[in-house]
């Protein structure tokens, strides 16, 4: 669930909640409004903690005399040395 549905179902189960005062004979809509408030929070809480894993911080430090070659494979660099490639 992306950040997006769990703020659609934080919102939709606050109106159910809070706004409504509609009895229907055989479902609450309170509990149904609280319930989907609960899952709404958890969805979100998971999705940031996931995104929040995503982040990386990636560094490239090369020494002088080396040269950078495009990667071959997506993501990967090669760092070929200036002194070993020339002979």
């Amino acid at each position: 669930m992306g950040i997006g549905a769990s703020i659609f179902m934080l919102a939709v189960g606050a109106i159910l909640t809070f706004a409504f005062n509609i009895r229907v004979g055989w479902l609450d809509l309170d509990a149904v409004g609280w319930i989907l408030m609960a899952a709404g929070a958890v969805g979100l809480i998971v999705t940031l903690v996931m995104f929040g894993r995503r982040r990386t911080v990636v560094t490239n430090t090369t020494t002088p005399g080396t040269t950078v070659v495009p990667p071959t494979v997506p993501g990967q660099q090669q760092v070929v040395d200036e002194d070993i490639r020339r002979y």
